[in-house]
């Protein structure tokens, strides 16, 4: 069984516009109120005759926080300014630098999706993506009965094995522990992509394995981040789904 949606042109160039308009980075910044959560007065003056003044004390006149005083005499330290103890940063990331503002046309988008799609039934950019792979043992598109979705974990990836074939040892997330001080850092263990595997909407598969994805919800950056023809399978009842989903914008 083949469908039409792999019959669609596959155009990377749009393809790689519409990744880099997904593109998302994690905004991050210090607080608003990091460095200024003290008592400090505000600066300090250096006019005549006025109390809490720093006239004649030789003093700069920055904020400084007053730990204790007798009469005109304080003892107090700076504060607030990033070049004092405690005090904020000087120039700190702003969260508004991180704000994604690419935009995309729709259609631009719709021939980016259908590429993507056509590109996991070629063997041309499978071949392209999983470079470790001469030639495919089994040919692609790879679509399965609904009835899969119901197998057990072992007998699934049997099952699986004989779908892919030399595909199979790309398409299993494979978890490892990173070399180097990135352990230290959060980021012990990584981890490969794996494959996709597209169900109806309808449909339930709960697995760590590879990565599960519904029809109504597949997108281009599931299908080409990293580069067109990710292994992927479907069911037959997502083909239907999908070719309604792409046809229907067709129309």
């Amino acid at each position: 069984m083949k469908s039409k949606i792999f019959e669609s042109r596959i155009r990377e160039d749009i393809v790689a516009r519409v990744l880099e308009t997904k593109k998302r980075q994690q905004p991050h910044s210090p607080s608003p109120v990091g460095g200024k959560q003290h008592s400090a007065k505000g600066l300090i003056v250096h006019a005549r005759h006025v109390w809490r003044s720093g006239y004649g004390r030789g003093q700069s006149r920055v904020p400084r926080k007053i730990f204790s005083r007798k009469g005109s005499q304080f003892n107090w330290q700076a504060a607030e300014v990033p070049n004092a103890r405690g005090g904020m940063r000087a120039h700190p990331p702003k969260i508004t630098q991180f704000m994604n503002e690419l935009k995309i046309n729709k259609k631009e988008l719709e021939i980016a999706f259908n590429s993507s799609v056509a590109a996991t039934g070629s063997e041309k950019y499978i071949l392209k993506k999983y470079s470790t792979i001469e030639k495919l043992e089994k040919k692609a598109p790879f679509i399965v009965s609904s009835d899969i979705t119901k197998l057990k974990t072992k007998p699934l990836l049997v099952e699986l094995k004989n779908i892919l074939g030399n595909l199979y040892g790309v398409s299993i997330k494979e978890k490892s522990i990173r070399a180097g001080k990135g352990k230290m850092r959060g980021r012990k263990y990584k981890s490969n992509a794996g494959m996709i595997f597209v169900i109806g909407n309808d449909e339930k598969l709960k697995t760590g394995l590879f990565e599960v994805k519904k029809a109504n919800e597949l997108s281009v950056i599931d299908l080409a981040n990293g580069g067109l023809g990710r292994v992927t399978i479907y069911t037959e009842k997502a083909i239907k789904e999908l070719e309604d989903r792409i046809g229907g914008k067709k129309k």
